[in-house]
């Protein structure tokens, strides 16, 4: 054998060894992080209320049977929408929408938003008509998002939109 063929197996061998250690300390390092986490791994995720509703979201049956000449009450409870209840926090008035979230920025002017009271910023925008300002106070405009970031119905927004124009008149 030559003298190279003798060092590439030398370093071959040696190569091999040291990848071996590698892997090896690296299942040992594994398995001991496994059994450290084992104790906490329950109680802090298997166990979290978070954790648990989801899992029984993600297992819950896709439809439920309804049979005829049954009491089927309980089906009713759950087939209504997640939202159904009443609305939380929805304005009843303009004044209440406009208090609640459009003074935030139409209040002090912040990112561009018209001023209440500033009759020259405000009167270009009143010409447009109220249904071009309705169409942008739902639809959103500039930096303003849709509903002003609220999720109200379209009726509530109308609402905010006119008490604001009777500010600016």
């Amino acid at each position: 054998m030559s003298q190279s063929e003798s060092s590439d197996t030398q370093f071959f061998n040696s190569f091999s060894m040291v990848l071996g250690l590698l892997v090896a300390f690296a299942i040992v390092l594994f398995a001991v992080a496994r059994s450290m986490g084992a104790d906490s791994q329950g109680a802090a995720v298997l166990l979290e209320p978070l954790h648990l509703a989801n899992v029984q979201k993600n297992i819950a049956p896709f439809a439920q049977v309804a049979v005829a000449g049954k009491d089927n009450s309980a089906l009713a409870a759950l087939n209504s929408p997640a939202g159904a209840g009443p609305a939380v926090n929805v304005p009843t008035t303009g004044e209440q929408a406009f208090t609640q979230l459009c003074s935030a920025c139409h209040a002090t002017g912040i990112n561009g938003a018209p001023k209440i009271g500033d009759h020259a910023a405000w009167a270009p925008r009143i010409a447009q008509g109220k249904e071009t300002l309705y169409k942008d106070a739902i639809a959103g405009k500039g930096n303003m998002p849709p509903k002003g970031g609220a999720t109200w119905p379209d009726a509530t927004v109308r609402m905010a939109v006119d008490y604001m124009l009777t500010l600016n008149k």
